[in-house]
């Protein structure tokens, strides 16, 4: 985004030396002591709450065995590319914020620039995997396999190799890292106008952004989709399964988009715009929101889960491993597989060879009228 401050940029070369003098005329662009003072409030509250929410987040997982299981690998992954943003990129911009201006030089601003991208993709990415392993799970396993995380490993280290992917080509000259906004935070040079600079802000914008966003789309649509086909045979559970499922996906992808693609767009009107279209409250404003992610993550993508609200509870009472003694109960999965196959035989009922099916499953001699045993 583009710097409008009098504070210095580092990663290019046409950079005049800083000025120190304090009799130096205030420049009408940049934000004033109550912007800054504003933007670290703002950065205080998401640097406690992400931290606060990612560490009890680690701590639950640390503690119950019954949550190691190969999909929340992922959830944990994303836990913790959001607390170590909060942990090696947002005190430095906070205290920034409260200065009024960038504190640690060049070599700070380009590593925070690159630990922020660096990990708000692994973030992003992972949230795209996880939607599409959900989607996979429901739509085309006929079981869950609890105990293989090798594909679960492969996911979480190719979100990082793809981040890597992405992130490393600043420093070695394709588009640079530095100020960005009123010159308290560091970033891609979007305001950069040379061919390689736009290249990657659409490379990044493109399979950064968007690419994980549709994968989003398609693979929660495709499980409401689903949903509504159970929902067809009139039961209970599978309608009180879509409604909170309903609930949970808007959810994600509508916080996905709020805190992304303010920022995504901006930074394509600074590299697109005439200049000094983005002015530094244009710019500070969406580099806030994608920080606030941090913050809603946990509380969406864990907090929401029924097995880890559980394990919550029993973490604040110290009570024992809820999960080591569960109660039977209906996955998603279990009951789309039940409609398929209710619906290929619903003529003629048979005995289903897969336990759990036959735990799920009893067909009535003379109706042949199917009832899914749930426990919510």
């Amino acid at each position: 985004m583009v710097l409008h401050s009098h504070n210095c940029n580092f990663s290019t070369k046409d950079s005049s030396p800083c000025s120190t003098n304090s009799t130096e005329p205030h420049n009408p662009d940049g934000l004033s002591r109550t912007g800054h003072t504003a933007v670290a409030v703002c950065l205080g509250f998401i640097l406690v709450a992400g931290i606060l929410n990612n560490f009890l987040t680690l701590l639950v997982f640390a503690k119950f065995r019954s949550l190691w299981t190969p999909i929340n690998l992922i959830l944990l992954n994303i836990s913790l590319s959001d607390i170590l943003v909060c942990v090696l990129g947002t005190p430095f911009s906070f205290a920034a914020s409260v200065r009024g201006r960038w504190l640690i030089g060049e070599s700070g601003c380009k590593w925070y620039a690159f630990a922020n991208s660096l990990f708000g993709i692994v973030s992003l990415v992972s949230l795209s995997v996880l939607s599409y392993e959900r989607y996979i799970t429901v739509l085309h396993s006929s079981q869950a396999d609890l105990s293989n995380f090798r594909k679960a490993w492969f996911c979480v280290g190719g979100s990082w190799l793809y981040s890597l992917l992405w992130t490393l080509p600043p420093f070695l000259g394709w588009s640079s890292y530095g100020p960005e906004g009123p010159g308290t935070t560091c970033s891609i040079q979007w305001h950069l106008r040379s061919p390689t600079s736009v290249s990657y802000v659409l490379c990044l914008f493109i399979f950064c952004l968007v690419l994980p966003l549709v994968l989003m789309v398609y693979s929660y649509g495709r499980i409401l989709v689903a949903l509504r086909r159970v929902g067809k045979i009139n039961l209970l559970a599978a309608q009180r399964r879509e409604q909170r499922i309903l609930v949970m996906v808007f959810s994600m992808v509508s916080c996905y988009i709020l805190c992304w693609m303010p920022y995504g767009i901006v930074a394509l009107m600074a590299t697109f715009g005439r200049k000094g279209l983005v002015t530094p409250l244009t710019s500070v404003i969406p580099s806030i929101l994608a920080k606030f992610s941090t913050v809603v993550n946990p509380v969406i993508y864990v907090f929401f889960n029924s097995q880890f609200y559980r394990c919550l509870v029993a973490f604040v009472r110290c009570s024992g491993d809820p999960e080591e003694h569960p109660t039977p109960r209906t996955q998603l999965s279990d009951v789309v597989r039940v409609q398929k196959q209710n619906s290929v035989s619903s003529s003629s009922p048979r005995l289903l060879s897969d336990p759990t099916d036959r735990m799920l499953c009893n067909h009535h001699p003379d109706r042949h009228v199917l009832f899914v045993h749930y426990t919510p």
